[in-house]
This record gives structure tokens, C-alpha cells and sequence, in this order.
């Protein structure tokens, strides 16, 4: 079996994660609601609303990389790039968990990261097991 074979199920939960973080948001008007009250709030008026767009397309473009396996390197430096933003933007203040010690801390955007390299760069590849 081949190394890649063995990521199906990551692809499968971030494109799942991605396609239910960005396309509920846009068909329902959150996406609007997050570039205007949130975004241009915080500094990024005029543009709020073009970037809150930007950031869910881009989360859609990943998905369509992460199915046709092209292009996966330049969308998930640019999914991983609204990560960190979004860390140090909205979740750092909240600490490091999502639930328990914290309410809206930076793990789980952590873990996006994480599975997001391995995915773009599988010969990064520590640790071999026997089936490789």
C-alpha cells in the first residue's frame, strides 16, 4: 500500500470540517455578519466583508484541492495562513482548549494545522511502520 493511501480519512474529515465551516455561513448570512461585524470592527473596514468572503472561498477551494489532489500545497498554505490569523485574532485570548479549561481556545485550529502539513508534505514522513 502505497504511503498517500493511507491520508483518505484526514481528506475525508477536512473536507468534511471545511466544506461544514464555509458553506452554512454563506448561504445563511454569516459570512456577511462576520466581515461586517466582526472584521471591520476590528480594523480591516472597508474591506471586512470582501476578506470574511475570501476566507470561506478559500476553505471551499481547499476542499475542491484536497478531492482533485491538485494545487494542495498553495491552498493549504493559504488555509493554514487564516489559521494563524485566526489564532492570534479570535481564539488566543480564550487559551489553549476548545472546551473544559477554556471556551474558544487554539487546539483544535492546531490540530488543522497539523494534519494540514502532513497531508501537503507526506515524505515529512518520521516515522516508518512495517506495512510502509
Amino acid at each position: 500500500m502505497k504511503f498517500n493511501q493511507h491520508f483518505l480519512i484526514l481528506k475525508l474529515a477536512l473536507i468534511a470540517i471545511f466544506v461544514m465551516h464555509a458553506i452554512p455561513g454563506m448561504v445563511n448570512g454569516d459570512v456577511s455578519k462576520f466581515g461586517t461585524l466582526y472584521l471591520d470592527q476590528v480594523g480591516f473596514a472597508p474591506l471586512g466583508l470582501y476578506l470574511a468572503w475570501l476566507v470561506k472561498l478559500s476553505h471551499v477551494g481547499l476542499c475542491i484541492s484536497l478531492v482533485t489532489g491538485k494545487y494542495l500545497r498553495i491552498m493549504g498554505w493559504i488555509t493554514i495562513s487564516v489559521l494563524i490569523v485566526g489564532i492570534y485574532m479570535v481564539h488566543l485570548p480564550d487559551g489553549w482548549y476548545v472546551v473544559g479549561g477554556g471556551r474558544n481556545g487554539i487546539e483544535f485550529n492546531v490540530l488543522l494545522i497539523a494534519v494540514l502539513l502532513t497531508l501537503m508534505y507526506p515524505e515529512w514522513q518520521f516515522f516508518k511502520t512495517n506495512q510502509d
